[in-house]
């Protein structure tokens, strides 16, 4: 877009914090106490300035603490921090605290390794391409420039292969450009593959499954590449004349009823905190804690494809600086988010998090032929959102919030296929051919969000709700009868589920010491839209390490230490930590402190049409107020006509 319309826009419509404090206990760190927790680690005698940062992110106080705070309390932080060195695995899991900058506990993990480091990629990068080995296998293909190459680091899994123990290592993908900003997915490099041990800095291995030719017709996406560019649409402008109907104070924000702290972390990026409808509590905190990719060819080294974005890199750091009219539309707050670099300096990401309301449409409506009278109000929702790059895919999150009392969580995936090379139109039943000699390959996004309940307090339990049809007979004369069943999930084992399409199967959340207009207990309906089936086998190696992926719902008693489905440390993780240790007990969740675990996802077999760049494609959930409120809580908005709206007729009419 023009650059100088960009800027009077901005300054006009968007304001971007560049210096902040918080404000409250569960504010995010801010730059000061995160270069504060950094300089205590290093001057700590058990590290030192040569150790490095996994993370450093705040050590979320207790629920009681939050919930005793006033604004305008003065309050102490502690910050969890996450270092590591190099030369060798392990990692170190400290608490800081920060108003005394000291570390107030050390916990070392000699086993485990940390998420591979933005700062890494390209490290890795140069590593392979200087490699004799890598070098010569690229003139077998006939690939002689080594500056056209671009070596993309995925993460290694655990699959037991000789000469790969006690490593923290990172298994490598190649493809070409054919001249500057060409695309480079359209020309894969096939059957190479290096292995890299990060914390040695060496090339360990070049797997090399023997030589396919590199496609080399180019597959362009951006504009500079088209050579014509439709101008038939006419502009959509959103106009906001009166400004926005939120109010943001430091990260807390308010709109409509609605009420929540904005966080961020290196790990998941956005997180939301004290989620209220008026005075009531809805969610503790919510976000998106794990995702895996897990892709279905088992040739080559592609086998060793399931990777999970949020864990072994950090979703957080990948996140984009977000662009005035064209990711987000209308009158637009953004909010900068800085978190740490590998190094303990600040990493900032400008514009990360986009806030704005968007129409979406009949909120209800209904015409009385009788009386001929018309009632109808439109909804709008609030949105609060982040985009992250994570190599070849983009991950577009939003979380909507309506003014009905309903949570919604959409991802939106878009970027470029992981490509590969075969011979052209030779069939690949694990994959669909989207140019000559290049080919998608079947796979899932599979994510995994964390729902901390709080359904008008913290003693919640969950219903299953399951449809049935009456057997003919006496209750069922006519063959027209079907009901619902509730049963509630007592026990962390029994809350591990599926979904049952046949039975229409959903869950309910509800607070039983809390009774609605009709003496029924409150609660908030989870509709599981978009789950899909997992088809790694159970006890293969990729299977063991997403084991979450295996139910669409787990429901697990509060423990603030259990904060990701798949594990805390995921590289070269064995499967053993996450949801299935944290059930292993049984506990009860039954009137309790409860945390929901939703598993969703995208089950992707590429088309034509999703290369050279896919067209984003969805999935997520929501979660709808189902007896919370005594009636429809939208009957007092003021039945309006929205002023901007014309007949397009006359709007095209000259003059």
């Amino acid at each position: 877009m023009d650059d100088i319309a960009a800027n009077q826009q901005s300054h006009a419509c968007a304001h971007s914090a560049t210096h902040r404090k918080a404000t409250h206990p569960l504010d995010s760190l801010t730059a000061d106490e995160i270069l504060t927790v950094t300089r205590v680690v290093h001057n700590h005698p058990e590290f030192g300035t040569d150790v490095l940062f996994e993370t450093v992110e705040l050590r979320e106080p207790t629920k009681a603490e939050v919930r005793a705070f006033n604004p305008g309390d003065r309050f102490k932080r502690q910050a969890r921090a996450a270092v590591f060195r190099r030369g060798g695995i392990g990692v170190w899991r400290l608490v800081v605290s920060i108003a005394e900058e000291e570390i107030v506990s050390i916990d070392h993990l000699p086993d485990a390794r940390p998420m591979i480091q933005l700062e890494e990629f390209m490290v890795i990068e140069d590593m392979v391409k200087s490699d004799p080995d890598f070098i010569a296998a690229c003139k077998k293909r006939g690939v002689g420039d080594l500056s056209l190459v671009c070596v993309d680091p995925w993460s290694a899994g655990n699959f037991g292969i000789e000469g790969e123990e006690g490593r923290h290592l990172c298994h490598t993908f190649a493809w070409l450009r054919t001249r500057e900003f060409d695309n480079l997915y359209a020309h894969p490099i096939e059957g190479l593959n290096a292995v890299v041990d990060i914390k040695t800095g060496e090339v360990i291995r070049i797997d090399d499954y023997g030589v396919t030719p590199v496609p080399m017709a180019e597959h362009n996406y951006e504009s500079r590449f088209q050579s014509q560019v439709r101008d038939h649409l006419k502009p959509i402008d959103v106009v906001q004349p009166e400004g926005v109907s939120f109010k943001l104070t430091g990260r807390h924000i308010t709109w409509h009823d609605w009420s929540m702290v904005i966080g961020f972390n290196v790990r998941e990026s956005l997180s939301l905190h004290d989620i209220r409808f008026g005075d009531r509590p809805v969610l503790y905190r919510a976000s998106l804690a794990e995702m895996v990719v897990p892709y279905g060819s088992p040739k080559n080294g592609h086998f060793r494809k399931s990777v999970f974005d949020v864990g072994e890199y950090g979703i957080g750091k990948l996140v984009n600086s977000l662009e005035l009219g064209c990711d987000c539309l209308g009158a637009i707050q953004y909010l900068d988010v800085d978190i740490n670099d590998m190094y303990g300096k600040i990493f900032r990401i400008p514009k990360a998090i986009c806030i704005h309301e968007e129409d979406h449409g009949i909120l209800w409506k209904h015409t009385d032929f009788r009386t001929e009278v018309t009632e109808v109000r439109r909804a709008r929702r609030l949105v609060i959102s982040s985009i992250a790059t994570v190599g070849n895919y983009e991950y577009a999150m939003y979380w909507y919030f309506y003014l009905d009392g309903t949570i919604e969580f959409e991802m939106k995936a878009t970027g470029i296929l992981n490509t590969v090379a075969g011979e052209p139109s030779a069939p690949d039943k694990y994959a669909t051919e989207v140019a000559p000699g290049v080919f998608g390959q079947i796979h899932q996004h599979v994510f995994c969000a964390r729902l901390d309940l709080a359904i008008d307090g913290d003693e919640n339990s969950v219903v299953e709700c399951n449809t049935h049809a009456e057997p003919p007979g006496d209750d069922n004369p006519y063959g027209n009868a079907f009901y619902e069943e509730e049963t509630v999930l007592k026990t962390e084992q029994a809350a591990a589920r599926r979904i049952k399409p046949e039975h229409q199967r959903y869950w309910k959340f509800i607070n039983s010491g809390k009774t609605n207009f009709m003496g029924k207990p409150v609660g908030y309906k989870l509709d599981p839209s978009h789950c899909v089936m997992p088809f790694m086998a159970e006890d293969s190696p990729s299977g063991k390490r997403a084991a979450f992926t295996q139910n669409h719902l787990w429901v697990t008693a509060y423990n603030p230490e259990e904060r990701y489905p798949a594990g805390e440390y995921m590289n070269h993780s064995d499967g053993t930590d996450g949801l299935v240790g944290f059930i292993a007990d049984d506990g009860n969740v039954e009137d309790t402190d409860i945390v929901a675990w939703h598993t969703f996802g995208l089950h992707h077999q590429p088309r034509l049409e999703d290369f050279p760049v896919q067209p984003c494609i969805s999935s997520g959930f929501k979660l709808m107020p189902s007896g919370f409120f005594d009636r429809n809580p939208c009957l007092d908005l003021p039945a309006q006509a929205n002023r901007a709206s014309c007949n397009a007729g006359a709007a095209m009419e000259p003059g």
